[in-house]
């Protein structure tokens, strides 16, 4: 009976994956790999070069300036010391971006 069992699910498995084969091969044949070709030239490398574009403009107009420094008391709280560098800026620490519990670095 065990055989059997075997025998069957092994049968069911090879006639389904043969019947998908054939699917998925007059589905997508020749002609889909020629669409799918086509459409990436004509949709996707236009989209990438736009997506570049918006990205490029956008940063023209970024201000550089640091923005300014509101001491709130809910912000930038240091229970315990960070274990890197002097304990006071976080990994990821970017001066120009980052302030510390007493306002930027360097400007006094």
């Amino acid at each position: 009976m065990a055989l059997f069992g075997r025998f069957s699910t092994a049968l069911r498995r090879s006639v389904t994956a043969a019947q998908s084969r054939q699917l998925s091969a007059v589905a997508h044949g020749e002609q889909g790999a020629k669409t799918w070709k086509i459409l990436s030239f004509i949709v996707a490398l236009p989209g990438v070069g736009v997506c570049m574009l918006n990205t490029f403009l956008k940063a023209q107009h970024h201000s550089h300036e640091t923005p300014e420094f509101v001491p709130y008391t809910h912000l930038r709280i240091r229970s315990k010391r960070f274990p890197w560098g002097d304990g006071n800026k976080s990994l990821f620490h970017n001066s120009h971006v980052n302030a510390l519990p007493d306002g930027y670095e360097g400007h006094e």
